[in-house]
Parts: structure tokens; sequence; C-alpha cells
């Protein structure tokens, strides 16, 4: 008997798991900001601005600078959804606003790149960073747009989390290229597992309305 793919188990990212082991560490970081009297939103605009911080030292040739502060920003973004739900504030549109600002820092971050690699004319570079930052996207609105009409698309090899931590460490390590690598190959085949994932459910949701 076929199962239809919208009732299977939900696989656990490494995101979800992330969350789960280190629930205890946001909340108590989390609880101190708050007590500091510091908002989510406040925590927000300086992930952004920490990752813009990074990405100027990035297009400057800085690559193990602007990855420190990559790496720094990571935990500050991690921390306004937190804070948001210790504050009793968590919302829609505060979701919407906090997955914006992450796409926004990718993008940053990426630019940053794409700077450093058009001063030194490296045709490679260049194209590796636009096939990561397209990748990184379609990853996100492939996601949305599925769960928009009704399907799941929360499979994947390479999430945001895993992109961080591919890329930091290629930055902070100088070697940009294999991070970009990895990156532009592993997000755009996590968007193309989506897209699958989403075509099985809409066979299966077509087979069962027959």
């Amino acid at each position: 008997m076929h199962i239809p793919e919208t009732t299977t188990v939900k696989r656990r990212s490494l995101t979800d798991w992330m969350r789960v082991r280190f629930r205890g560490l946001l909340d108590w970081a989390g609880g101190a900001l708050v007590r500091l009297g510091l908002a989510s939103n406040t925590m927000t605009l300086l992930g952004v601005a920490g990752n813009i911080i990074g990405a100027y030292f990035l297009a400057q040739g800085q690559l193990t600078v602007g990855g420190l502060i990559v790496l720094a920003a990571g935990p500050i973004d991690a921390l306004d959804g937190t804070m948001a739900r210790l504050r009793g504030e968590s919302s829609k549109f505060g979701a919407f606003v906090d997955s914006t600002s992450d796409r926004y820092s990718e993008l940053i971050i990426f630019f940053g790149l794409l700077i450093h690699f058009a001063r030194q004319a490296n045709t490679t570079g260049i194209l590796l960073v636009f096939a990561a930052a397209a990748g990184s996207v379609l990853v996100s609105y492939v996601k949305a747009r599925a769960e928009a009409l009704g399907y799941q698309a929360d499979v994947g090899v390479l999430t945001r989390l895993e992109r961080y931590l591919v890329l930091s460490p290629a930055l902070i390590f100088n070697v940009p290229l294999i991070g970009l690598w990895i990156v532009a190959m592993l997000a755009n085949f996590t968007a193309l597992q989506r897209i699958w994932r989403v075509r099985r459910q809409a066979r299966a949701e077509r087979r069962s309305d027959k």
C-alpha cells in the first residue's frame, strides 16, 4: 500500500538537533540579555551589523578577520528567537523578520567575497560566489514556497547552520574557495532535494484525489 509523502515522519536536521541540544545554553544567554533590557529585534539588527562588518573585511581581503567576525555574529543571530520566546513576544511577523534578516546576512557575506574576488580578477571565485549565493537563497525559497502551498520541504544536507559551519572555518583558515565549492554544490543539491520532495507529495496528492 502506498503511503503519501505527507504522512512520513519528519527527519530531524542538524539545526533541529542543535536547537534541542543547546536550548538550555540559549535560554541562559537569552535570559541574561533580556534582563539587561535588550529586545530581540536589537539582537537581529546586531547580527546583521556584525555580518556587514565581517563582509567589509572580506572585501578588503582580510579573510581571517572577516571570518572571525562572521563566526561571532552567528550566535547573535541564534539568540533573537530565544529572546522573543522568553519575553513572550514570539509572533509570525517576528519569525518573518528573523528569516529575512538571515537571508540579508548571507547575501552580505557573499557580496563581500564577490568584491574580494573581483579585485583579484578571480573568475572562478566570482562564479563560485554566485553559485553559492543562488543555492543558499533557493534552499530557503523552495521551503517557503512549498509551505505556502501546503507541502513539506524541510529536508536537505546543507541548511543555513551547515552553510555557516562550512563557510566560517574556510574563511578563518583562508581557504575560501574550498568553502565556496562545498556550499555551491551542496546548497544547490539541497534545493533540488526539496523540489523532489515537493514533487513526490504533489504526485501522491493527485493519486489520492482520483
